[in-house]
Order: C-alpha cells, then sequence, then structure tokens
C-alpha cells in the first residue's frame, strides 16, 4: 500500500485533486462509505461565479468579506474568487450539465449576493457533479479507489508539533475486511470534510464526523475559528427528512418565511429580508421560534407556478411530496440545522499546511474565504479551487517514493468489535451539543458543555488504547475532540460575530479577532476541555 498521493475524501474538494493527480502520480482516494457519500453530493444550490454581464470578481469579493463579518482573508478571499469562472469551465469540460438559460447558464440568486451569480444543476448540483466526476474517477488507471475504509491516523516521520515532523502516510481501518493497516505515500491530502455530526440536527451526511480536522490536530497542525458553525436556516423540519435541506435558492426565487399563522417576520430583522447571510436568518428563525414557542417556521414558495417549482426545485418539489407537503399549493416546514464547519485546519489556498508533506482542502481547511460566516454558494467554489490548486502544488513537487514505516508505526491488525455504549454517548454529545452550543450560546451553556467533553475525550482515548480501533470508536473520539475545540473557541471568544452568537455578549469587539488554536502540548494524548486555549493569530 504504497501511492505517490493518498487522499482522504471523495467529495468534490478530494475528486478534483484525485483528477488533476492521476496523470502523473499514483493515487489513491479514500472514501469511508461509498465514493458518492459526501457532503458535496447533497449539495443543492449550486456554485457562485461572477459571470452575468454587470457582475465581477471585486462585486463577488465584496458580498463574500461582508458575509464573513469581518474575519474573510482578504488576500486568499481575492485568489480563490478570481478562479470562480475557470472553475466553472473545469467542471463543465469534464462533464457536469449545468442549467442552461437561453445561450449561457441560468443563474440564480441566494442570500447575501447582491446579484444573480449561482450556476447550478437545477435543485441537485452537487449531485450532478460528484456522478460526473466520480465516473471520471472511476476511469482513471491511476487512482486506486478505497471506499469504505476509514482514516485512523496520520503517519508522521518525526515529533508531532516540531520543525522536524512530516507526514508520510495514513493508518486505515478498512471497515468491510475489519483490517487496521498502514498507507504511505509522499503526499497526504485531507478533503474529509466537516464536523456536522457534532449536533443533533445537521445536513451533513453521517460520515461527517470530523475526521480529518482531528487527525491534523492531533499530529500538531493549527486549527482556526472553529466557533463557527454555520446553521442552514432551512433545513426541512419533519420527523422523516434525514438532514434535508431547503435550498436558499428557494428564497432567492422569492421564497417567503412566515409564522404559523401567515405573518412575515424577516423584515423586521434586517432590511434585506429573505435575502440577509444565512448567519442572520438562522438567527432571526430562532428568535422567533422561542418567542413564539415554536419548532419551525413556513418557509413559503407557493405563490409561483407549478411548472416553474418543476424546473427550478424538481428535488425538493418530489421530496416534500412524499412527506405529504405539496410546495405549490402549501408552504414548507422549516427550522435551523447545522450544515457547514467554517473553521479547520489552518491553509493556504493551495491547501499547504503547518505539517510537510500534508495539504488540506475543502471543508476540512480554514483558508480564509468564509471568515466567520460561509457565503452561499462559495463552498462548492473553494472545493474545485483549492483542489486543482493542491494538486499542481504536489505536481510541481519532485515525485519521491514514500518513506518505509518508523519505529512507532503500528503494524497491521484487526478492528475490535464496536461496545455498546457508543451510540448512546455519541447521541448524548450532539443533543449537548445542539442545546447548549447551537445557535445561539452563553457563558453559561458553553461551561456545561466543556465539564461534558473533556472527560468524554479523556475516556476515548483511553477505549482506544484498551479496546483497539472500530468505526464508532474511531468518529466518537473524533466527535469528542471536535466539539471540544468548538467550545474553547466560542468561550475565548468574548464578542459575538457570525455565526457565533453569545447572548451575554451580544456585540462585535474591537479586540483582534482571530483565533489559532495551537497543536496539543502531548500530540496523540487526552487532553481536558481546560487545557486547550486558543492564541491569537499571527498577522
Amino acid at each position: 500500500m504504497e501511492f505517490d498521493v493518498i487522499i482522504i475524501g471523495s467529495g468534490l474538494a478530494g475528486l478534483a485533486a484525485a483528477l488533476e493527480l492521476a496523470p502523473r502520480r499514483r493515487v489513491a482516494l479514500v472514501s469511508k462509505g461509498g465514493l458518492a457519500d459526501s457532503a458535496s453530493n447533497r449539495a443543492q444550490g449550486g456554485i457562485a461565479a461572477p459571470l452575468a454581464e454587470g457582475d465581477s470578481v471585486e462585486a463577488h469579493v465584496r458580498d463574500t468579506l461582508v458575509a464573513g463579518a469581518g474575519l474573510c482573508d482578504q488576500g486568499a478571499t481575492h485568489g480563490i474568487i478570481s478562479q470562480a469562472c475557470g472553475a466553472i469551465a473545469w467542471l463543465r469540460e469534464h462533464g457536469v450539465a449545468f442549467t442552461a438559460d437561453g445561450q449561457g447558464l441560468h443563474l440564480t440568486r441566494e442570500g447575501g449576493h447582491g446579484q444573480r451569480r449561482i450556476a447550478h444543476a437545477a435543485d441537485a448540483t452537487g449531485s450532478a457533479i460528484v456522478a460526473a466526476l466520480g465516473a471520471r474517477a472511476r476511469g482513471q488507471a491511476g487512482i486506486t479507489l478505497l471506499e469504505h475504509h476509514c482514516a485512523v491516523d496520520l503517519l508522521l516521520a518525526g515529533p508531532p508539533g516540531t520543525a522536524q515532523a512530516i507526514c508520510r502516510g495514513v493508518q486505515l481501518l478498512d471497515l468491510r475486511g475489519g483490517r487496521v493497516f498502514e498507507a504511505a505515500a509522499a503526499h497526504v491530502v485531507l478533503a474529509s470534510g466537516g464536523a456536522g455530526q457534532v449536533y443533533g440536527t445537521t445536513t451533513a451526511p453521517p460520515a461527517a464526523t470530523g475526521d480529518g480536522i482531528a487527525m491534523a490536530w492531533r499530529a500538531g497542525c493549527r486549527i482556526a475559528n472553529m466557533e463557527f458553525t454555520q446553521f442552514h436556516p432551512t433545513g426541512l423540519h419533519h420527523p422523516q427528512a434525514a438532514g434535508f435541506l431547503i435550498s436558499e435558492a428557494v428564497r432567492g426565487e422569492g421564497g417567503v418565511l412566515r409564522l404559523p399563522g401567515g405573518a412575515r417576520f424577516m423584515p423586521a430583522h434586517d432590511p434585506r429580508a429573505e435575502l440577509a447571510p444565512r448567519d442572520i436568518v438562522a438567527r432571526a428563525i430562532q428568535t422567533e421560534m422561542a418567542r413564539h414557542g415554536l419548532d419551525c417556521v413556513h418557509l413559503d414558495i407557493s405563490h409561483q407556478p407549478r411548472d416553474f417549482l418543476l424546473a427550478h426545485f424538481p428535488t425538493i418539489h418530489a421530496r416534500c411530496l412524499a412527506l405529504g407537503i405539496d410546495i405549490a399549493s402549501m408552504p414548507i416546514p422549516v427550522a435551523p440545522a447545522a450544515h457547514y464547519t467554517c473553521g479547520g485546519v489552518v491553509a493556504d489556498v493551495a491547501g499547504r499546511s503547518g505539517l510537510a508533506g500534508l495539504h488540506v482542502i475543502g471543508e476540512a481547511a480554514c483558508t480564509g474565504l468564509h471568515g466567520a460566516n460561509r457565503l452561499a454558494s462559495n463552498s462548492l467554489l473553494e472545493c474545485v479551487v483549492t483542489g486543482r490548486a493542491a494538486a499542481q502544488d504536489i505536481l510541481q513537487r519532485a515525485a519521491m517514493p514514500p518513506r518505509a514505516a518508523g519505529a512507532g508505526w503500528a503494524a497491521a491488525r484487526t478492528a475490535s468489535p464496536p461496545s455498546a455504549d457508543l451510540a448512546r454517548l455519541r447521541q448524548d454529545l450532539r443533543q449537548l451539543m445542539s442545546r447548549d452550543v447551537g445557535v445561539v450560546r452563553s457563558d453559561a451553556a458553553l461551561r456545561r458543555a466543556a465539564a461534558f467533553i473533556g472527560p468524554l475525550r479523556a475516556a476515548m482515548e483511553a477505549r482506544l488504547l484498551r479496546e483497539g480501533p472500530s468505526l464508532e470508536l474511531l468518529e466518537l473520539r473524533n466527535l469528542a475532540l471536535v466539539a471540544d475545540l468548538i467550545v474553547q473557541g466560542a468561550s475565548a471568544r468574548r464578542e459575538s460575530r457570525g455565526a457565533h452568537f453569545n447572548s451575554d455578549r451580544p456585540e462585535w469587539s474591537d479586540a483582534r479577532a482571530g483565533r489559532v488554536m495551537p497543536p496539543p502540548a502531548q500530540p496523540g494524548g487526552a487532553l481536558s476541555a481546560a487545557a486547550v486555549k486558543p492564541v491569537p493569530a499571527t498577522p
């Protein structure tokens, strides 16, 4: 199991990197489930790009900076958005069929955007992209697909958290064969997605357990902005919804938010009303739900003709109808749901992390594009741009064989069966995070969360040593660590900003807003919640 490059994650970022690398490098593409089991595959809205007449890179950048609430890196933001039109062209060259409008692409509008600039494939853009790129990946002789494999930890030469550390591969768990083994590579790319499963209600797929972020932290990488979990304002509220979201494009095409009695409420919260950035709309919905004792509010697009809805939102129309909701004649019950991890492993636009041999791209990375709140449809854009850029960065380096396993790397062995109580502990953690670290937090709630998470982290580390790895234990280990990073980032941020709102500190602070989590004092070991402290970021 030796490759030039190992990519962890088969979403859009991982696929883009793999397809760019495959003609010249031996690539392993690792997926915890099947190739299509990713957040990218669930994306509905589309990809933002300044394609319309009168639009510009500068206007797109301005909207991104406003949505990011002062925490976007302007250089990274401009660098990524300046490649947006090229990213759309690259996807079309690889077989992605975007919805057309006359001679060009149909562009829709979403919250936070000053005009229409969202290229889409009806309301199933992610599915169309993953299907096209996945078919290409399966046909590439240079790509070895390792589906149903879970990454355990990065393999390092040199002490973690030091300048001598080099990433030389990854330890993997074969979920079907039950074997733990090492795969070596000169370069590892983390494209493992976010950590939406740390919350009880989320649009993220079951595999989104923050694995890459947790592995990078244990390997000594810096983590930033984990307190900024973006909640999608309009998750479908139904017991059988299974994390289905109602695309922001529904509001972009005229959908309005109403209370059960029919009263519209967004204009009272923001002059942009339903087209305000996601953090503002999510908090407004949460406020109205709390004020009126509601489980949900209503999103109404029924004023649009059925033919229009079938043309623009066929997936949403069909899914809602299957649940007894006819969106052409009745409102859609919606409520905020955890959607996107704005923070992650500190990396530049080419995915370069602080650990030699390791690139991080997509939702697992914190490039500075999203700041404190992601602008709608910038995530798939970031995946394409950083995935391709990471591949080009790797290709510019001399090809070299992976080093053999170093001292202390575990030999291949059989995985352990899961313990019966792990599902209960995972559910307890997710409920705690939704209650105490959700759309609105408080100092007391954050303290409660920290008191629970610290012992849970220590227990998971001890059990891993005692029992050996299983998927359930590895995921809970990573979820507990990511929850710890979220809580510590939120506790250290003595203000409210973007997707982080503390009811005890509702105003922005003039102090420098950036926070970077330092590497653990004992890489790979269990830390109490109180031991993880953020420090000011360097300019």
